[in-house]
């Protein structure tokens, strides 16, 4: 089985470490060995901040070689360059611009639509997605982020 890489990138505020966690405990409910990273910038808030994410059978190191990265998902867009080199040649880019054309909810939802898209182009399943979902965050947040990435989902889908 092959080893999956993922990078997600963006600024301190924008789920980033969340979104990383939700997309490992997926694969992780899935029944794949996971390993994830992650890098803050200068600042908690407005930072630049990455996350590696690797799934497989067997997973030795979390960090993502550079030019590895089969999916890049970029959360703003101050961030594609600097991650640009992360993506393997032929790998997908996957950024946020896109929001504006899902009905996510609040913005608070963004980075869990972002990850409804994501989500088409990987091999989880959406009630692993959904459990992770549930066990990342409030249940007083539970129903909009679903709704979020479902939102994501469905658009990514077409």
């Amino acid at each position: 089985m092959k080893t999956f890489n993922i990078v997600i990138a963006g600024l301190g505020g924008q789920g980033i470490v969340k979104a990383s966690d939700i997309l490992a405990d997926a694969a992780f409910r899935s029944g794949h060995d996971v390993k994830k990273a992650e890098v803050h910038g200068m600042s908690q808030r407005g930072g630049s901040v990455n996350t590696d994410i690797r799934y497989g059978e067997q997973v030795m190191s979390p960090m993502v070689p550079d030019g590895a990265a089969d999916i890049l998902l970029v959360m703003d867009a101050s961030q594609i360059e600097n991650n640009r080199y992360r993506l393997k040649p032929g790998g997908k880019l996957l950024t946020s611009d896109c929001l504006g054309s899902i009905e996510h909810g609040a913005p608070r939802t963004a980075a869990v639509a972002m990850l409804g898209v994501l989500s088409t182009s990987l091999d989880l399943g959406v009630p692993a997605w959904h459990a992770a979902i549930r066990a990342a965050l409030p249940e007083q947040h539970h129903a909009a982020n679903i709704t979020a990435f479902d939102a994501g989902r469905a658009y990514a889908r077409g």
